[in-house]
Formats: structure tokens, C-alpha cells, sequence
């Protein structure tokens, strides 16, 4: 992909968003994180151990609350 394409950033709704690769994330700190991966899955949730990458940790928790309430 050249620097003239737009990159396509895909949000999964109650996931991450999912950034065609390669990608250098800056973060609020001023620290930088890089992929090389061709589909990088950033965390939306802030959940994640690894964050800004996702771990799926957003599922976990859902299933969590899901059965909290179905057993309330």
C-alpha cells in the first residue's frame, strides 16, 4: 500500500477497531508502539493488558455482566 492510499479502519462494535497495517500508534504519553501486521487490532476499551493492542479482554467482561444479569 503506498503513502497516497488511505489506510481503512474497520470499528467491530463492542470490539476493537481493526487498522490495515503496517501501523505506529503515538500514544497520550509521548511513547510510540509499532506492528508490521498486516490487520492490527487496537483496543477500544482500554481493557486490554496489551494495550493499545487488543487482547479480547472486552469479552471477558462481557460475559461477565451477561450473567450477572440473567441470574439477578
Amino acid at each position: 500500500m503506498s503513502d497516497s492510499q488511505p489506510r481503512t479502519v474497520r470499528i467491530v462494535q463492542s470490539g476493537p477497531m481493526m487498522v490495515q497495517g503496517p501501523v505506529r500508534i503515538e500514544l497520550s504519553d509521548g511513547s510510540v508502539v509499532e506492528s508490521d501486521r498486516f490487520m492490527v487490532a487496537i483496543c477500544a476499551c482500554k481493557r486490554s493488558k496489551d494495550y493499545p493492542f487488543c487482547d479480547t479482554s472486552h469479552r471477558c467482561r462481557r460475559r461477565a455482566e451477561a450473567t450477572k444479569k440473567s441470574s439477578a
